[in-house]
């Protein structure tokens, strides 16, 4: 929680910011500046056009880089399903699982074939499932890390990106509990199947994928079958490799006749002869014959698929930075002005009084809506992160549209589940109604009721401690998508005893903090006066300060052991002891992950000392 008071006079970083037009109005411009204004802005907004493409290719191929680098460990983490029967084993193993492929339609499409094939239950595989929902928020908190070098646009960005999170973490922590104890979900969905004779549909539609697969499918095509496979138990699918080399191929089924050692081991059905001493039957055989080579990069490199992947990995993000960077300053540059003032008033602005309540319900719609077009909730949320960053969209806006984005994605897979076999149809839309119906309990938690948004406030109070310690962001998202997946996951290994026994505690303590902090702001004289504030404790556990400068301090060292070679760590003591050249580099960059001088500044926000009783 935050818990500064701020002085309120100090300018609130959260306001939208006003983006001013520096340059001349239209009516005083001749006709060739007119003229000139307009070619500009078709130019720009061409390049806008373009570098969303390339944006939301790079995050296609980051999916692909990262299935390369451990789908095969997420098809093996899948294969254990004595953990899987653990509703929070299950729900971290569809965090990392998810984290891995970068993909939560990939970690569902496992799911959905682990049950399918009957080595899974459906009431197992909801857990996973509201792990995958959790999983695929991360690559949007990645794109906001983007935006760390202007302080205000990374507050907000990491808020508009971490709204996201909380909502899907608060709602595992209601919900995980009452479906383990209840099997609400798992119930209702139940209930829905067997109510209605639902039939087999069309594909989920392909819409996105039509304008990027020619860009992509020519970097790489994988064989998202083997993940699955190797889930499934497939041995044979341990040796094969995730790239795809042949991309037209044709399955011929043949009758063989074979030897079997009797006449019991027969297929009831198939014919069975006897010749001789010989007892003959008859099996289909199927050969798959390669008709067409795959024409991207990588269809005749003789490269493994970690290697691949490690190269996909290092251009896909760098062309993600690269774009997302002059998207901002594009959208930056054509924003001024009334253009802005139009723009922000559409996006904010609340309907009159007494509708003024029906705003959000039709962001979240057309959350929904967007993401069903582009079939991915990571590219929607990532696509409007840097909007949030820059102060297009406020968080208050952003929170709805995140919200309609998680429905999206779940009628994308309604539908697909819909395509399914007939005798697979059942469970697999089973599992994507869970998907749904988890979405929609969410939102009735976490947003009709004012009071109840909770995701924003502890968005914001994140963004206000990452905009201050911007290596604060990079500890959050090791921690929540990596580091406590891990540990929560290693603790259900060893039994359910030992889970409870070391998870307890830490809830409990992680309760008692947050009452403490929410009495020392409001009611701090019901607390006793040991507890009307955390200086009792050692300064590193109530402030970021001291771990502030250990961090900087390594930063410092590895600037003068690392960088050595380079100009622009080949300073003399002099220059570095010069205040005009210091000062210069703190006005051009205002970084305090990069300077000391503001801890005096900070210190005092990081306790709230109470004065009066």
């Amino acid at each position: 929680m935050d818990l500064v008071d701020k002085d309120p006079d100090e300018d609130d970083p959260w306001n939208l910011p006003e983006l001013q037009d520096t340059g001349l109005k239209w009516s005083e411009l001749d006709t060739k500046g007119k003229v000139m204004r307009v070619l500009t802005s078709i130019v720009k907004f061409i390049l806008l056009v373009g570098f969303l493409y390339m944006f939301v290719c790079s995050l296609d191929v980051l999916s692909s880089a990262f299935q390369l680098v451990g789908g095969k460990a997420a098809g093996d983490i899948f294969q254990d399903n004595a953990v899987l029967s653990n509703p929070v084993a299950g729900l971290v193993i569809g965090v990392l699982v998810t984290v891995l492929v970068q993909s939560s339609s990939t970690s569902s499409s496992i799911v959905v074939s682990m049950v399918s094939s009957g080595l899974l239950e459906v009431q197992s595989a909801v857990p996973v499932i509201m792990g995958a929902n959790i999983g695929t928020s991360v690559t949007n908190t990645i794109v906001a890390m983007m935006q760390a070098g202007d302080r205000n646009e990374f507050r907000r960005a990491f808020a508009g990106a971490t709204v996201h999170d909380f909502f899907n973490w608060l709602s595992v922590l209601i919900l995980l509990p009452l479906e383990a104890a209840t099997g609400v979900l798992y119930k209702l969905t139940k209930i829905v199947i067997d109510s209605f004779n639902i039939q087999g549909g069309d594909n989920a539609p392909d819409l996105l994928n039509v304008i990027t697969d020619p860009l992509t499918s020519a970097i790489i095509e994988l064989d998202k079958t083997v993940i699955s496979d190797i889930a499934t138990g497939d041995p044979a699918a341990r040796n094969k490799s995730l790239i795809k080399i042949w991309c037209k191929t044709e399955k011929i089924t043949t009758l063989l006749n074979i030897t079997v050692p009797s006449a019991a081991n027969c297929t009831i059905g198939v014919p069975c002869w006897v010749e001789g001493n010989k007892t003959w039957t008859q099996i289909n055989v199927t050969e798959t014959i390669n008709l067409q080579r795959c024409n991207h990069i990588f269809a005749y490199a003789n490269l493994p698929d970690l290697a691949v992947g490690l190269i996909l990995l290092a251009l896909s993000l760098l062309i993600l930075c690269t774009c997302l960077i002059l998207i901002v300053k594009l959208l930056n540059s054509m924003l001024k002005g009334q253009v802005a003032v139009v723009i922000k008033k559409v996006l904010n602005t609340d309907f009159p009084f007494p509708f003024g309540w029906v705003t959000g319900y039709i962001a979240i719609l057309v959350g929904a809506g967007m993401t069903f077009i582009v079939q991915s909730s990571s590219v929607f949320t990532s696509a409007i992160t840097p909007l949030v960053g820059i102060g297009v969209i406020s968080l208050e806006r952003a929170y709805p549209l995140t919200l309609g984005s998680n429905i999206g994605t779940t009628t994308t897979a309604i539908l697909a589940a819909m395509a399914a076999p007939g005798e697979t149809l059942a469970n697999s839309l089973q599992i994507a109604l869970c998907h749904f119906f988890f979405n929609i309990a969410g939102i009735l938690l976490w947003y009709p009721i004012p009071f109840t948004r909770i995701p924003i406030r502890l968005a914001r109070a994140l963004g206000n401690r990452t905009a201050n310690y911007r290596w604060f962001a990079a500890i959050y998202l090791l921690l929540c998508f990596f580091l406590m997946p891990l540990t929560i996951l290693g603790l259900s290994l060893a039994g359910w005893q030992v889970l409870v026994g070391v998870a307890v505690p830490i809830v409990v303590l992680a309760i008692f903090i947050i009452i403490v902090n929410l009495m020392q702001t409001r009611c701090p004289r019901y607390l006793p006066s040991r507890l009307r504030n955390w200086d009792f404790l050692p300064r590193p556990l109530h402030s970021m300060a001291p771990w502030d400068r250990v961090v900087m301090s390594g930063m410092a060292f590895c600037g003068t052991r690392c960088c050595c070679c380079c100009k622009c760590c080949q300073k003399t003591e002099d220059e570095e002891k010069g205040g005009k050249e210091r000062k210069k580099s703190q006005e051009m960059y205002d970084n305090p992950a990069l300077t000391r001088d503001d801890e005096p500044l900070e210190a005092p926000k990081e306790s709230v000392k109470v004065t009066q009783l």
